[in-house]
């Protein structure tokens, strides 16, 4: 029953509403693992994809960022970088960026490598000029595809194709079948 939820709504209610799944619970919640009865629906279940963050400190992050450019919020002047984006750390303001572009590729980057947890979410808001970075604990994910934004000449994988490739799968298979090797 770990990988159940509530909603706290009365059981006798005849709402529709509650007792359907909203589009954002696509890959979150298991579409047809409900009880039947009075709690059909408002009773849901995790996917079986799903999991929920266990966190991850974010001051190494901030500190990376800050030896990438970022100016710390403290020291920020609206002047100097007008159009910079506001860079957030679970929610805090931390800095400002005048090249987001350039920041956000090195922190993608960065967790592609497993330098950083893969649990950390990034998000760039281009309209409101706002790089959002979540290292928290509690939150609900699931595993997505990774979709290459630009023309990549070194892997040879173009804008719009997967990442993920027959020979990474192939070789993530052959690391997970070879026993790890004895430090000793």
């Amino acid at each position: 029953h770990l990988r159940r939820t509530n909603t706290p709504i009365g059981r006798d209610g005849k709402l529709a509403k509650p007792r359907q799944l909203h589009n954002t619970h696509w890959g979150l919640v298991c579409p047809a693992e409900t009880p039947e009865g009075q709690a059909c629906g408002l009773v849901k279940n995790l996917s079986l994809m799903c999991y929920v963050s266990v966190g991850s400190p974010a001051e190494p992050l901030i500190e990376f960022m800050i030896n990438r450019g970022m100016e710390v919020v403290e020291e920020y002047e609206p002047t100097r970088y007008p159009h910079a984006t506001k860079v957030f750390v679970n929610g805090s303001w931390v800095g400002v960026h005048p090249d987001p572009r350039h920041l956000v590729n090195s922190v993608l980057d960065t967790r592609r490598k497993s330098y950083v947890q893969f649990e950390v979410s990034l998000v760039r808001d281009i309209r409101d000029r706002e790089f959002k970075i979540f290292s928290d604990a509690g939150r609900v994910m699931r595993p997505v595809f990774t979709v290459q934004q630009e023309d990549d000449y070194e892997t040879g994988i173009n804008k719009g194709q997967l990442v993920l490739t027959k020979e990474l799968v192939n070789k993530i298979a052959q690391e997970q079948a070879e026993p790890p090797a004895d430090p000793s």
